[in-house]
């Protein structure tokens, strides 16, 4: 899946996954992770989410890494965040940051340990991710996997395992077409387990909340939430 794809989903605005509401599943499992009051929160492939102005709420300085511009521009404006944005060439990538919230403008993939800590911004304490696995086809599952774990192992806040708390969904593929696309528990297992202590906290029933799935042809529909521990 090339950049180019989210770029023109972003233009044209064709954006189902975002909500314009909280995620009731980060509000009820939040207390499930053991995050410092003043932890650092990383958000992969953020979008422009709600979510990320939550954490912030509670203490969390957050950091967001979203590739599209136009995404990032949205966040800040629709919330009336001043932002202060910088170009870090030659790196590729832009920070925008207001109070407790930056956003990373560029490839997830590129970003680098160097970036994350720069300025003594301090390690990442918990990966919160709703919306990133279930967006890369599985080809690209993996390297998604072990690029978060070397990421946490070289940023991790001394004596503090990085936890992550990960929302997946699972469905016929067959059914339906990602993006959003199907991540079954063996295959969470199976993509984490090397790096982290995988353990699922929860799972529901969620084709009722998701009419349009059931639209596109999806007669089940479960969100499983996961707790996942880096091993040390």
């Amino acid at each position: 899946m090339r950049p180019d794809f989210w770029h023109q989903r972003w233009q044209r605005g064709e954006i189902g996954w975002h909500s314009d509401a909280i995620n009731r599943h980060l509000t009820q499992y939040w207390t499930a992770l053991t995050p410092r009051p003043d932890g650092r929160v990383l958000v992969p492939l953020c979008g422009k989410s709600l979510d990320m102005l939550w954490l912030a709420g509670r203490g969390h300085r957050v950091v967001g890494v979203e590739l599209s511009r136009l995404a990032v521009e949205q966040f800040f404006r629709e919330n009336e965040l001043d932002a202060r944005c910088t170009d870090l060439s030659p790196l590729p990538f832009s920070r925008c940051a207001v109070d407790e919230v930056e956003v990373l403008c560029g490839d997830f993939f590129d970003l680098s340990p160097e970036l994350l800590i720069a300025g003594d911004a301090g390690g990442i304490d918990v990966v919160y991710d709703r919306a990133a696995l279930i967006a890369l086809p599985p080809p690209m599952r993996p390297r998604y996997a072990g690029h978060l774990a070397e990421l946490l192992r070289a940023t991790g806040t001394s004596g503090v395992a990085a936890e992550s708390l990960l929302i997946s969904l699972d469905y016929d593929q067959t059914q339906m077409t990602g993006p959003p696309f199907a991540v079954t528990d063996d295959e969470v297992h199976a993509l984490f387990d090397a790096a982290f202590e995988v353990e699922c906290i929860g799972s529901f029933d969620a084709l009722s909340e998701h009419p349009r799935f059931a639209k596109r042809g999806l007669d089940a529909l479960r969100e499983n939430i996961y707790r996942l521990r880096l091993r040390t």
